[in-house]
């Protein structure tokens, strides 16, 4: 009792040092209770064997590489940073992976690829991508019923006529990624358009749910949990865990806020994960871009 007391002591005072650097618009951190208690909530997860890893985090808003590291040494949360590699995103060749691994030398994270639209497979060599510990891909990028290279999650590139109709090429493109590209995670998983969000529970079908999971457990993709989204719904989750799905835990940050992974670790309880159940990338070797290389489109 005494030892978890000075420990959350410890949390508290750690806080307090590094908060003008780490709180920015991070809800959890301007409250040195709340923190605490997420901290101890991820050593006893982490005790009991979970890797406790934030896959999906950005050094973007403002955020740099030493606020992470600070904000990891406070909540105990591993990280994996990723820049977004793709047509009209910040990296879009081989060279620019290299300049970015150089940005990371030496630092205590794993390297993300968050490869963007669907034309990334020919945009990057093998080689480049094999150097990444770890690539993720969403549908968020995808060619609509127009034709249209449209972006999910800007409103104004959103056009649907139909919503089973925009469900069933989205499924359809979402099963297509994981086929066809050499990816780990599937990020961002289930994710809507404000436009139809609030019906996501209707448009999620069980068949649609069990499509999407099917070509993750095939391809061996793990299935990410979204602290900032809050998705997939736990639904989704048991469903996957039943069919032998893996997981990984990410936060997507636009910003500086970072979080404590509130939502992935309410949704080990209440699916009943364990640390079996999560993703652990590829050795060298036996990374997909290596093993299933770049299909033909």
């Amino acid at each position: 009792m005494v030892f978890r007391m000075a420990t959350t002591i410890l949390m508290v005072l750690e806080l307090a040092a590094v908060s003008a650097s780490v709180r920015a618009q991070d809800k959890a951190a301007a409250d040195p209770a709340a923190v605490a208690k997420a901290c101890a909530r991820i050593h006893r997860l982490k005790e009991r064997g979970f890797p406790i890893v934030d896959y999906h985090s950005h050094l973007k808003g403002g955020l740099t590489l030493d606020e992470l590291l600070a904000h990891s040494r406070l909540t105990g949360i591993s990280y994996g940073v990723a820049p977004n590699c793709g047509r009209g995103f910040p990296v879009t060749d081989d060279a620019g992976i290299e300049r970015w691994l150089k940005g990371l030398a030496g630092a205590p994270v794993l390297r993300g690829m968050q490869a963007e639209g669907r034309e990334w497979v020919g945009v990057f060599s093998p080689q480049a991508v094999a150097r990444f510990d770890y690539v993720f891909s969403d549908a968020m990028t995808f060619t609509d019923h127009r034709g249209k290279r449209t972006r999910l999650w800007i409103k104004a590139e959103v056009d649907i006529p139909d919503k089973e109709a925009f469900m069933d090429r989205y499924v359809k493109t979402i099963v297509g990624i994981m086929d066809n590209e050499p990816i780990d995670i599937y990020a961002n998983s289930t994710f809507l358009p404000a436009a139809i969000a609030p019906e996501y529970d209707r448009l999620w079908t069980r068949e649609r749910m069990q499509r999407v999971i099917a070509a993750a457990v095939r391809n061996g993709v793990a299935i990410e949990i979204n602290a900032r989204y809050r998705l997939p719904s736990p639904a989704f989750i048991k469903l996957a865990k039943s069919q032998g799905a893996k997981f990984s835990f990410g936060t997507n940050n636009g910003d500086r806020n970072l979080g404590t992974l509130d939502y992935c670790l309410d949704m080990i309880d209440e699916c009943g994960l364990t640390p079996q159940d999560m993703f652990v990338p590829k050795p060298a070797g036996r990374k997909p871009v290596e093993v299933r290389g770049f299909k033909k489109p």
